[in-house]
């Protein structure tokens, strides 16, 4: 029996009248690795944040690993789009990870009492994601490939059933962006993993399915954007566009297009 870690059903949300999202519905198995595309804007961060609780619909229902949406806690690991840090800000890559146990209502900072467990728990995390090395460098020393890969650690040191990522690869190089989409496919192995994201080469990065969102909502079960996903997404209203699939082999990412149409469909 297929289990759905999230069920969205009829979900509709507009801000000062103006619709940001309109009638999405998704069902997320558990195992899957789901990528969210779409253009700037067109709803894929608030989205994210509906299903974390942190923003209300107008209209629909939103469950996550059984519960109302914002009930699963320590459950569901998130890594938000912007993560910046100041080169002033004195604080070890350890004592970041660390950061992502505290729960609301805990009188504690991060790097102070939790004893040696909680150390152990951090170092767990940041050998999942290759960064052990690094715990006793400051955070804001760090490149932005690195940077994402304890910010990650951050997210899963609770051992969540669900991952979700806020445009991960945004502010890292091509390098760094691949190494993060291998440790990304190997972390799915153990969780759910939701990626939203507005680069189409993340397809290739073992990813299983494709939301495509611009105000509404298409699912498709493959790694592959269909022509309608493509022209919801990325074309304009009456643009011929082809779909687009991204599978890898091995290191090398094979890109298969489907035949492409004409205006007239021919």
């Amino acid at each position: 029996m297929v289990e759905h870690v999230i069920e969205i059903d009829g979900v509709s949300l507009s801000f000062g009248g103006v619709p940001v999202l309109e009638n999405i519905s998704l069902a997320v198995e558990r195992g899957d690795f789901l990528a969210v595309l779409g253009p700037n804007g067109g709803g894929k961060s608030t989205l994210l944040k509906i299903i974390l609780g942190l923003i209300k619909p107008n209209e629909g229902s939103v469950r996550v690993l059984g519960s109302s949406a914002g009930e699963a806690g320590g459950r569901i690991g998130y890594l938000p789009q912007h993560t910046h840090v100041s080169g002033s800000f004195p604080i070890s890559v350890l004592d970041a990870v660390r950061m992502g146990m505290i729960r609301p209502g805990l009188r504690r900072i991060a790097g102070f009492g939790g004893g040696r467990d909680e150390v152990d728990r951090a170092r767990r995390a940041l050998e999942r994601v290759d960064m052990l090395e690094h715990e006793r460098r400051a955070l804001a020393a760090l490149s932005g490939g690195q940077m994402q890969r304890v910010f990650i650690a951050r997210a899963v040191v609770d051992n969540p059933e669900l991952l979700l990522l806020d445009e991960p690869t945004a502010s890292v190089d091509s390098a760094s962006r691949n190494s993060l989409f291998r440790l990304l496919a190997q972390l799915n192995k153990e969780m759910t993993v939701i990626m939203v994201s507005h680069d189409i080469s993340s397809l290739a990065s073992g990813v299983k399915s494709v939301a495509c969102v611009n105000r509404t909502l298409h699912f498709h079960k493959a790694p592959e954007l269909t022509g309608e996903m493509f022209k919801m997404g990325y074309g304009g209203e009456g643009e011929p566009c082809c779909p687009v699939e991204l599978v890898t082999h091995g290191d090398v990412p094979h890109r298969v297009l489907g035949r492409h149409q004409d205006e007239d469909g021919s």
